[in-house]
């Protein structure tokens, strides 16, 4: 079905008040949710808010304020106190740039907290802020090194971005083949995996979520991008977070915020970033229908696109699942 984006918007913070969160709290994940769905990353938009709103109902305890348990005044480390990631990551990266703005530099982490959502919604924050950044999120044990077939890794993303003088570079992967609410979704609408993704808990390559889910994901990019995947976790354990978290309860969030204005002249650096932007966007293709792109560039022509037609397809699953749980019900 179609949604207007208030529309959309207006269900995304609805199905968020009735978990339990303020309007305010509310408001910070609403906007997230509709910006996965404005640039076309359905998995991680109205579809990610049942499961925001399953882990809150299962929870065996009430989640605890966020708090800021080490600080300098280039870093600090916050205490998500289980509360769900959009929120804590927010919180880290205004504290990151509000440091930032007053030294130069500065590096913020978390831990116990889970569903920080995409990176890159935080890297436009700070390139906006005319700062470059560097972002790495940890979890449980969910995805399989090079060679393995045993969950070591969570899907643990990274994500760098910089400012230019007209749409940032923001690179934002996920080192696992497949994503954790691209599985879960598609558990959730019956659909199978892609070929190559996943393996049961005995270690036999399958398509089915429900074993991928039980069993591990494929690592992406063979032995580079396990080193990588490797890398992430490592991080996030200095966030705080568990080597290995007991389920999905203590993800790292480790951003790292840098104005280039400390090593080069800012406005010059950004109109540069820029200038070789074009240069790669001007590469001659090897498909002359298929222009080459920087990163971000599909992702923000997507949500071009969506604000343009004020329009936002949920699949009627989603729709029906969501309004179900939460009791919320938008109509056109």
């Amino acid at each position: 079905m179609k949604l207007t984006i208030d529309q959309t918007r207006r269900l995304a913070r609805a199905a968020m008040q009735s978990c339990g969160h303020t309007d305010t709290e509310a408001e910070i994940i609403a906007d997230h949710l509709v910006d996965c769905e404005l640039r076309g990353l359905s998995f991680g938009g109205l579809a990610r808010a049942i499961s925001v709103i399953e882990r809150r109902t299962n929870s065996p305890a009430p989640a605890r304020p966020i708090t800021i348990v080490k600080e300098t005044p280039v870093s600090a480390t916050l205490d998500g106190g289980d509360q769900v990631g959009y929120l804590v990551a927010k919180q880290a990266t205004d504290l990151a740039l509000a440091k930032a703005a007053r030294i130069g530099m500065s590096v913020v982490a978390a831990h116990r907290t889970w569903y920080t959502g995409m990176f890159s919604y935080y890297l436009e924050m700070i390139t906006n802020a005319g700062f470059a950044g560097i972002v790495a999120g940890s979890g449980n044990h969910l995805v399989a090194p090079h060679g393995g077939t045993e969950g070591r890794f969570g899907t643990n993303p990274i994500a760098f971005g910089f400012p230019s003088d007209d749409q940032p570079i923001i690179w934002d992967i996920g080192t696992s083949a497949v994503m954790l609410g691209e599985v879960m979704l598609r558990h959730r609408l019956g659909d199978p995996l892609d070929d190559g993704h996943a393996y049961t808990p005995d270690g036999r390559p399958t398509r089915d979520p429900a074993e991928a889910l039980a069993g591990a994901f494929t690592v992406w990019g063979g032995h580079k991008g396990s080193g990588l995947a490797l890398v992430v976790q490592l991080l996030g354990m200095m966030a705080g977070a568990a080597a290995a978290p007991d389920g999905l309860t203590d993800c790292g969030f480790f951003l790292l915020v840098v104005d280039p204005a400390l090593l080069t002249d800012g406005a010059d650096y950004q109109r540069r970033v820029s200038e070789y932007a074009q240069t790669i966007r001007s590469t001659r293709p090897v498909d002359p229908t298929t222009p080459v792109r920087v990163p971000f560039d599909r992702s923000a022509a997507e949500r071009t696109k969506r604000l343009a037609d004020n329009s936002i397809d949920i699949d009627d699953r989603v729709y029906a699942m969501l309004t179900d749980l939460s009791g919320t019900s938008i109509r056109a």
